[in-house]
């Protein structure tokens, strides 16, 4: 007789809820995944990453990037954060990757406006380039959230367990 193989998820409780929001509001740049539309296959870059006013992450970047064309492509994304501590083995801290589809938000308009004054408070020398007419934000809509807290503490999450709706 074999035994059905336990999951290594655990079920969601508020450390859990308070560690993946911590990740995220401390997050100054992530890991983002894409498609890329030349290959189909997956791509990987660093970028710079905040929040919106309702707690939304977002990111400004060039329209000269290969992530923002891949995004344009596909709006399906991946973003991982969080950074190994100075100390002891990299797999021990914790991380966050968010499953999401990016939405591109227009230049022009109040939204825009915004969003550049959030991003210069918390990225102040974005200040050299944030009138570049290159630049634009991405706003991610969360669809799932997984919280590896280090070894056996893995989770998933929804966007309701960061306050959000989506």
């Amino acid at each position: 007789m074999s035994k059905e193989p336990v999951s290594p998820i655990r079920t969601t409780d508020e450390e859990a809820r308070q560690t993946a929001r911590h990740l995220l509001v401390e997050a100054r740049h992530a890991a983002l995944g894409v498609i890329d539309p030349e290959t189909q296959g997956p791509m990987v870059t660093r970028i710079a990453i905040g929040l919106a006013e309702d707690g939304t992450p977002i990111t400004f970047v060039s329209d000269l990037s290969a992530h923002s064309r891949a995004l344009r492509a596909n709006p399906r994304a991946s973003l991982l954060i969080g950074e190994p501590g100075a100390k002891g083995d990299p797999l021990t801290h914790p991380r966050l990757t968010l499953l999401a589809d990016a939405e591109e938000i227009p230049r022009k308009g109040a939204e825009h406006e915004a969003l550049a004054q959030l991003w210069l408070r918390d990225h102040p020398k974005a200040k050299l380039y944030i009138g570049f007419g290159d630049f634009c934000f991405f706003r991610f809509h969360l669809s799932a959230i997984h919280l590896n807290g280090g070894f056996g503490k893995a989770y998933r999450l929804g966007p309701a367990d960061l306050g959000r709706t989506a």
